[in-house]
C-alpha cells in the first residue's frame, strides 16, 4: 500500500501475515534439517580445544606436542633416507668398474643389508640407543659440560658417567649449576662454595623463550609453566670456553650431558640464541646426538640423558627417570618425593590443610585443584601425578642443602682434580659467577620448600648392564604403538616406519603413554562402581547434555 505525499511503501504488516510467514520458515528449517539428517551431513563443529578444567590437559598438550615432533622426524628420516639411495645410485652409475651383470646383485645385498639394520633397529632397546648415543658424545669431546638441576645439584650427579670422562684420556669436565632462579641466593653460594672445590662451576639461568627464526617456532608450546627471555651466564661460560680454546690452541668440541630435563638443549638454545634443539615440559625429548657449531672455533653437541639405574632409591627413579610412572605406580612415586619433602613448607606452597599421611594430602589436594572422579570422590591418582609433573617441571622452587662437610668423590683423587681445572682462568669464572648471582631474581627462603636429596644418582653407561624388559611392558609398548599408527592414518607415506619405529619408542612417549592409560583405566573402573551403585529409581539427576523446547 502506497502512502500519498511519500516515495516508498510501508512495510508494515498485519501480525496475522508476520506470524504466518514465521511459522513457513520454521517448517522450511525443520524440512531442511530432516533432509540433512538422512543423508547423514552434519553441520561441522568447531574446535573448541582442551578446557582449562580438564584434569589431563597437560598429558593431553604433552601427547599433541610428541606427536607433531614424531612425524617431523619421520619426515627427515624419509628425506635423509631418500639422499642416501640417490647417493648411492648415482656412484654405481659412475662407476665404471662394475659391469652391468653385477649391478643386480648388488642392489639385492644393499636391499637385504638394509632390511637388517632396520629389523635391527626396531627390535634395539631405545635405552641401548642413549648408550650408544652418549658414549660418542664422550669420545668426540674435549670439554664435557655436565649440566645439574640447581634445586638438587648432588642428585644430578652420576659417578659412573665421571669415571668414564676421567677413563676417556685428556678431556675437561664442567659442571653447569641450571635453573639457578629456583632456588634462594644463599643456598646457591654454599652449593657454588662446595662443587667448585672439586670441579669448575658456571652459575647459569637459560633462556626458555629463546629469539630468532628456528626450527621450533612453529611448534606452541602452550604447556610451558613459564617463559623467560633472560639468559644468566652466557658470558661467564662462553670466556670460559674461548679461554680454553685458546691455551689449547686449536678448534674445540663441547658435549653437554646431564639427567633428563635438567636443561641440557635450553643451555644450547641459549648459547645460539635461536631454537636449534627441541625442547619442551616433558622428559627425554632428545634422543640422537646433535652436533651444532656456536662459531669457527667452538662446536657444541646435545645428546639424550642419561640412564637411571633401577637400583637406585624411589626418591631418585621418581625424579631422575622418564619412565617412572611405568616403573612405580603414581601415588608411590609422588609419595617417595613428598617424604623428603618439608611437611610445613608444602602445606603452605599449595594450600591445603595439615595432613598425616601421603594419600591424604593427595585426597587435600585433589579437592583443592577441582580433581573430582564421577560421582564425587576425588581422583588421587592424578593429584599424585600432578605433583610429580610439578616436581619435575622447571616451575617449582625448593632446594636442598649441601652436606657439612666437603670430601672429595671416590672416583675422583687430587690429581685428576688438578688435572681438570687446568687451562681454565678460574679468578674471572669466580666474577663471572658474583656478577651472575647478582643479576638473578631468586625466590625467598620462606617461599621455597626444603627437600632432603637423596645423594648420587646412579646410572648406566655400558649396554648389557640394562635389564631387559618384561613381556607386559613389551605388549604394553605394542599398544602404544598401535594407537599411535591409528591416529595418523593420514600420513600413507608415513605408515612403514611407524611400524619399525613403533617398538622404538623414547622413555618419555612410554611414560605419557602408560600415564594417560593409567588414568583412564582408573576412570573407567571409578565409573563402573558408581553406575552399579546406583539404580534406576534413584538416577533422576538433570542431564545438561540435552535440550528441551
Amino acid at each position: 500500500m502506497k502512502r500519498p505525499k511519500l516515495k516508498k511503501a510501508s512495510k508494515r504488516m498485519t501480525c496475522h501475515k508476520r506470524y504466518k510467514i514465521q511459522k513457513k520458515v520454521r517448517e522450511h528449517h525443520r524440512k531442511l534439517r530432516k533432509e540433512a539428517k538422512k543423508r547423514g551431513h552434519k553441520k561441522p563443529r568447531k574446535d573448541l580445544g582442551v578446557p582449562n578444567s580438564a584434569p589431563f590437559k597437560e598429558a593431553l598438550l604433552r601427547e599433541a606436542e610428541l606427536r607433531k615432533q614424531r612425524l617431523e622426524e619421520l619426515k627427515q628420516q624419509q628425506k635423509l633416507d631418500r639422499q642416501k639411495e640417490q647417493e648411492k645410485k648415482r656412484k654405481l652409475d659412475t662407476n665404471s668398474g662394475v659391469e652391468p651383470s653385477n649391478v643386480e646383485p648388488v642392489k639385492e645385498e644393499f636391499g637385504q643389508c638394509n632390511a637388517k639394520n632396520k629389523a635391527k633397529s626396531g627390535k634395539q632397546n631405545p635405552k641401548k640407543l642413549y648408550c650408544q648415543e652418549l658414549k660418542k658424545v664422550i669420545e668426540a669431546s674435549d670439554v664435557v659440560l655436565e649440566v645439574l638441576d640447581a634445586r638438587d645439584p648432588l642428585g644430578c650427579r652420576c659417578p659412573q658417567v665421571e669415571e668414564a670422562i676421567v677413563q676417556g684420556g685428556q678431556k675437561k669436565l664442567v659442571l653447569v649449576l641450571n635453573k639457578s632462579d629456583l632456588i634462594p641466593k644463599e643456598n646457591l653460594e654454599n652449593w657454588l662454595n662446595y662443587l667448585k672445590e672439586e670441579l669448575p662451576t658456571v652459575v647459569f639461568k637459560a633462556s626458555t623463550n629463546p629469539k630468532g627464526k628456528g626450527k621450533m617456532t612453529k611448534v606452541k608450546r602452550r604447556a610451558a609453566p613459564f617463559k623467560s627471555e633472560v639468559c644468566i651466564g652466557k658470558e661467564g661460560l662462553w670466556k670460559l670456553l674461548r679461554g680454553f680454546q685458546e691455551t689449547l690452541g686449536k678448534a674445540i668440541q663441547v658435549g653437554v650431558i646431564g639427567f633428563p630435563n635438567v636443561g641440557k638443549s635450553s643451555i644450547i638454545n641459549s648459547l645460539k640464541q635461536e631454537r636449534i634443539c627441541i625442547v619442551g615440559v616433558s622428559m627425554g625429548l632428545t634422543r640422537n646426538m646433535q652436533v651444532i657449531p656456536l662459531d669457527k672455533q667452538i662446536t657444541i653437541m646435545d645428546c639424550p640423558s642419561f640412564i637411571v639405574s633401577p637400583f637406585n632409591s624411589p626418591t631418585a627413579l621418581a625424579l631422575r627417570s622418564p619412565a617412572s610412572i611405568e616403573v612405580l605406580k603414581p601415588v608411590e612415586a609422588a609419595s617417595a618425593i613428598l617424604s623428603q619433602a618439608d611437611k610445613r613448607q608444602v602445606v603452605l606452597k599449595f594450600t591445603v590443610p595439615d595432613f598425616k599421611n601421603s594419600l591424604e594430602f593427595f585426597t587435600l589436594l585433589a579437592q583443592r585443584r577441582g580433581l573430582h572422579q564421577k560421582g564425587g570422590s576425588p581422583n588421587v591418582d592424578v593429584a599424585a601425578k600432578l605433583l610429580w609433573s610439578e616436581w619435575t617441571g622447571g616451575s617449582l622452587g625448593y632446594y636442598c642443602h649441601p652436606p657439612a662437610s666437603w670430601t672429595l668423590s671416590p672416583h675422583f683423587n687430587e690429581s685428576i682434580v688438578m688435572d681438570m681445572k687446568w687451562g681454565f682462568n678460574l679468578e674471572e669464572l669466580e666474577k663471572n659467577n658474583s656478577h651472575s648471582i647478582k643479576a638473578i631474581r631468586s625466590p625467598r627462603l620462606a617461599s621455597s620448600i626444603l627437600f632432603k636429596s637423596s645423594g648420587l644418582t646412579n646410572g648406566i653407561t655400558e649396554e648389557k648392564d640394562i635389564p631387559e624388559e618384561l613381556p607386559k611392558q613389551k605388549e604394553r609398548k605394542q599398544e602404544v604403538g598401535d594407537d599411535y599408527e591409528d591416529m595418523d592414518n593420514d600420513q600413507e607415506s608415513v605408515d612403514e616406519e611407524t611400524n619399525e619405529k613403533s617398538s622404538g619408542m623414547s622413555p618419555a612417549k612410554e611414560a605419557w603413554e602408560v600415564l594417560h592409560d593409567e588414568s583412564q583405566t582408573d576412570e573407567q573402573s571409578a565409573r563402573c562402581y558408581v553406575l552399579d551403585k546406583m539404580t534406576e529409581e534413584e538416577d533422576d539427576a538433570y542431564d545438561f547434555s540435552t535440550d528441551y523446547v
